[in-house]
């Protein structure tokens, strides 16, 4: 009996330190979260901006990026020496003009698109129009809720409008032009009712 327990006592110790050792408890699970993600959504390099556009006067558009609309940067050429109501309308339909193209590849990777269509025009007001006013080659109530919010968005936040945050816009027929606003509800659900407008006859 003695002999066994002296036998018996060196193995607890070292049997302890092997388990110890091990690093590796029985009672665990391995769990496999699955790959990790190759792009951050809506993120993009800071070299795809104005860089995959002609040299020009630096520009923000707001395209689609999931249910959102998100600046992204570009540029407009804009002839020096224009007058002030030709850089506003040269301006203006570089912006429609880069809201129309196609996202590049990293936009697309990322998750951007846009509504717009290409080919619309803009000109400036007609008589008896407020003189900020832009009229489109189509009426914005024709347009999808999504292209008319990246397009009064756009407009509002650039020198082709009168920097409150809101843009005059009409359309090719008689309908007088009407002044939408680009609200925080419209940058993050562009796709719901459109942006807000009023009424601007008589200013």
């Amino acid at each position: 009996m003695t002999v066994r327990r002296l036998l018996g006592l060196p193995v607890l110790p070292v049997l302890a330190v092997l388990l110890a050792g091990c690093g590796i408890r029985p009672t665990e699970v391995p769990t496999d979260f699955g790959p990790a993600p190759s792009r951050v959504r809506c993120s993009l390099p800071e070299t795809d901006g104005p860089a995959r556009s002609a040299p020009g006067m630096p520009v923000q558009v707001f395209l689609l990026c999931g249910s959102s609309l998100v600046a992204v940067d570009r540029a407009v050429r804009v002839p020096d020496g224009a007058a002030d109501s030709q850089r506003r309308l040269l301006v203006a339909q570089g912006l429609l003009d880069e809201l129309a193209e196609p996202p590049s590849a990293a936009e697309k990777e990322a998750g951007y698109s846009t509504d717009v269509r290409g080919g619309t025009v803009v000109t400036g007001p007609r008589p008896g129009d407020p003189e900020d006013t832009l009229r489109l080659g189509v009426s914005p109530a024709s347009l999808t809720s999504y292209a008319l919010a990246q397009i009064v968005c756009t407009f509002s936040d650039s020198a082709a409008a009168e920097g409150d945050g809101s843009v005059i816009l009409g359309g090719p027929g008689e309908q007088p032009p009407r002044r939408y606003a680009c609200t925080d509800e419209v940058r993050a659900r562009p796709g719901g009712s459109g942006p807000p407008s009023s009424a601007v006859t008589g200013e």
